[in-house]
Parts: structure tokens; C-alpha cells; sequence
């Protein structure tokens, strides 16, 4: 059994495969802070893998702990709704699984100073 965490980035997901660029890269940036941990990323819809499907890879890696992290601006519909169905599917099929959800990251007060640093940025190169 590994006692690192698996740690799944859960984000919307998109038609157009190029929009998951942001949440593989920040992946990447996990991964190289985190090298014990398995890092995932996971989509609600139109990309892969699923949540079930990133939960069963960690699995097959020895994890029992899972940090998931939604990957969204804020909490909606989507999290209050979609994500404990399918967090209620995952615990039934592993029981013994250990899933901590994290705050929606949008909602991070870092993340917020950064988007708000960033725009300003923007405005103030003329963008």
C-alpha cells in the first residue's frame, strides 16, 4: 500500500481537448512538488479519465487516501450536485478508500489575488 496520497484534479471537462491544457499542466507542476504522490487529472465530462476511472488507476498504484481537487472558479451546480453522485458510486465500489474533497479552487484566496493580479497585469500592459 503506498501512504502517499493520490491526488485527482477534478475539472469540467470540454469537446475540444486543448482545454484541458491548464489542468494537465498544473498536474505537471504537482507532480514535481509532490513525487510520491500520484497526481491525476480527472474531467465530469467529454475528456478522460473519469472520476471512477482516476480513482481505480490510483488504486492499482497502492493509493487508499485521495485528495480531489475541484478544479472549478466556484461552487455550482456541477459540485453540489454531479460530483457527491459520483463520489457516493466510487465509495460504494471501495469502501475502504479515503476521499477528502477540497475547496472548489477558484474559491482559494491566493487563487483569487492571482486572477486579480493577473488582470491587472493585462490592463496595465495594454491588453
Amino acid at each position: 500500500m503506498n501512504t502517499a496520497p493520490a491526488v485527482i484534479l477534478f475539472a469540467h471537462g470540454a469537446r475540444d481537448p486543448r482545454w484541458a491544457e491548464p489542468v494537465l499542466a498544473l498536474a505537471q507542476r504537482l507532480r514535481q512538488a509532490l513525487p510520491e504522490a500520484y497526481v491525476q487529472p480527472a474531467f465530469l465530462e467529454f475528456l478522460s479519465p473519469s472520476l471512477p476511472e482516476a480513482v481505480e488507476a490510483a488504486l492499482a498504484r497502492g493509493h487508499r487516501r485521495v485528495a480531489l481537487v475541484p478544479v472549478f472558479i466556484a461552487v455550482g451546480g456541477h459540485l453540489r450536485e454531479d460530483l457527491p453522485q459520483l463520489l457516493a458510486c466510487v465509495r460504494s465500489a471501495h469502501p475502504d478508500v479515503s476521499i477528502e474533497v477540497l475547496p472548489a479552487l477558484g474559491e482559494a484566496e491566493a487563487v483569487r489575488r492571482a486572477m486579480a493580479d493577473t488582470v491587472l497585469e493585462w490592463i496595465a500592459e495594454g491588453a
